[in-house]
């Protein structure tokens, strides 16, 4: 029998929590811009106070991201922080250092662990390492093919994710490159945002059709792909594998499209599970997301079809 996987997605304010579960997402991922990176919005501890009471009231899980590099001052206010998000009620947290694991044993042991190292969770063993030091799931590298991905089925000691939507990060610097080329360039920046909300994109001389977003924040800079990840295909193949959690990256993406998404993906998922043996996948399930595509940015199987060469 397959086990039916949680649909996630990013949130990227309190006003997007509740459209949300409405479309069918089994949980949230939020966090905080001080200890978390490349979000889709910074949330306060109140703010996820209230974004888990109200995911519980309709049994939808809220995860918080702990995935900033975590520097000496960060650590100072660490354990604080994850007592905070104990008593907040938040059911997990993503982590890619051993201090957050330490802060949650030590001040949260009731919150799960799920281990983000962003491209080197690449095999099983490492994920199995983790989880025997506490981690309960490993979230898979981006840059892993299928046959990588449907290949770990029996030998996870852990649970398991894997984004199948939106975009990906493909650069990231803790300097503040775009406000130091702007000024080089005689732009003084006046106080102007160079955030999310600019709008700012990288173009290359060899590809100009593809615009990379680019923006920074307090943890430095991020250049974003230039296409979307939709998996939503051959979704069927991560079921049978039995991957545990599906997520729907929604940075830098409208509450709208990021509705439209969930909700096409809870409806493949609820189809195949209605009759796995039986399934095969319809065109017309990709037509509400191809509608909302930007049409600058193409929908892709991003690695999911590449060899791998390491």
């Amino acid at each position: 029998m397959v086990n039916k996987p949680e649909l996630l997605v990013t949130a990227g304010s309190l006003n997007e929590i509740e459209p949300l579960i409405n479309a069918g997402a089994d949980a949230l991922l939020v966090g905080n811009d001080r200890f978390g990176m490349r979000l889709a919005g910074s949330f306060s501890i109140e703010d996820i106070q209230e974004a888990v009471a109200k995911a519980h009231a309709r049994q939808v899980k809220v995860y918080v991201s702990l995935q900033n590099l975590m520097s000496n001052d960060l650590l100072d206010s660490l354990p604080d922080y994850v007592l905070a998000l104990g008593d907040a009620g938040v059911d997990g947290v993503e982590f890619n250092d051993p201090s957050v694991l330490i802060a949650v044993k030590t001040h949260a042991p009731q919150m799960k662990l799920h281990w983000n190292a962003e491209m080197t969770t690449t095999n099983y063993a490492t994920a199995n390492y983790w989880g025997r030091r506490g981690a309960k799931r490993v979230v898979f590298a981006r840059e892993l093919n299928m046959d990588e991905i449907t290949g770990m089925k029996g030998h996870l000691e852990v649970e398991s994710q894997v984004q199948v939507h939106g975009m990906t990060n493909i650069y990231h610097s803790k300097r503040s490159l775009v406000g130091s080329y702007m000024l080089h360039q005689g732009r003084p920046l006046d106080g102007g945002s160079l955030g999310k909300e600019r709008g700012l994109f990288l173009l290359e001389a060899e590809r100009p059709g593809e615009k990379y977003p680019i923006y920074e924040d307090i943890n430095g800079t991020h250049i974003m792909s230039s296409d979307d990840i939709c998996i939503l295909e051959d979704l069927h193949f991560l079921l049978e594998a039995g991957v545990n959690s599906l997520k729907v990256e929604g940075l830098l993406k409208p509450l709208s499209y990021n509705e439209t998404v969930v909700r096409t993906y809870r409806q493949v998922i609820d189809t195949y599970m209605t009759d796995p043996a039986n399934y095969s996948y319809q065109e017309q399930f990709m037509d509400n997301i191809r509608k909302i595509q930007d049409p600058d940015r193409e929908l892709t199987f991003g690695f999911f079809y590449k060899e791998q060469v390491y």
